[in-house]
């Protein structure tokens, strides 16, 4: 398992996090997310290794921006 916790930029609801989620279960070995727009935050647990980049890809097709 790997676990990974990214911030986010332009999340402000609860609808923001579900959209967040949304997109990133539908990546490869995710089997878990976990966004939380107060703390801009993402975390994501995934069965085997994950590239940041295809986290990033996700967030950033779902109209949100990771944050270095």
């Amino acid at each position: 398992m790997e676990r990974k916790t990214l911030s986010v930029t332009g999340m402000s609801c609860n609808g923001c996090e579900q959209t967040v989620e949304n997109a990133l279960q539908n990546v490869e070995s995710v089997t878990r997310v976990d966004a939380d727009h107060e703390g801009d935050t993402v975390e994501v647990v995934a069965e085997d290794d994950i590239a940041n980049e295809d986290i990033e890809a996700a967030i950033e097709d779902a109209g949100y921006d990771v944050a270095p």
